[in-house]
């Protein structure tokens, strides 16, 4: 009997494929069933290993607006999250409550020290928010 492998489980960043046995199938032996269009892939063969390359992400980091702070989100902001965020955010009419969110609740506090928060909050009300923001 040939072996069939699906796979169970693929990263979060698509770096890894686990794949697992599945007991009682065939590989191979695919039914047209009563759906008559739909056919379900074709069994592929797992290859070396349990690893699935899929060549070089692109590395995309958004253009920030020139202004004073902007070093600072750079530096600090892109310790957590990508700066990307920031240009994909909706227009935000005041980034007060999301700069504590990411303070206070993710633990920002713990390593932007209070001066430049304050900098980082002037350049994000400066450039992003619904009024400032340039299209």
């Amino acid at each position: 009997m040939k072996k069939a492998w699906i796979a169970l489980a693929l990263t979060a960043i698509g770096l890894g494929l686990v794949v697992a046995e599945v007991p009682g199938t065939v590989a191979g032996e695919w039914t047209q069933g009563t759906l008559g269009l739909i056919l379900p892939p074709a069994p592929t063969d797992p290859g070396q290993g349990s690893v699935y390359k899929v060549g070089p992400y692109p590395l995309y980091t958004a253009e920030l607006v020139e202004g004073e702070g902007k070093e600072l989100v750079m530096g600090y902001c892109s310790i957590c999250h990508s700066v990307t965020y920031i240009t994909m955010q909706p227009p935000i009419a005041d980034w007060t409550p999301t700069m504590n969110k990411m303070l206070k609740t993710y633990g920002g506090e713990k390593f932007i020290p209070p001066e430049a928060a304050e900098k980082i909050l002037a350049y994000l009300q400066a450039h992003y928010t619904t009024q400032t923001r340039k299209q």
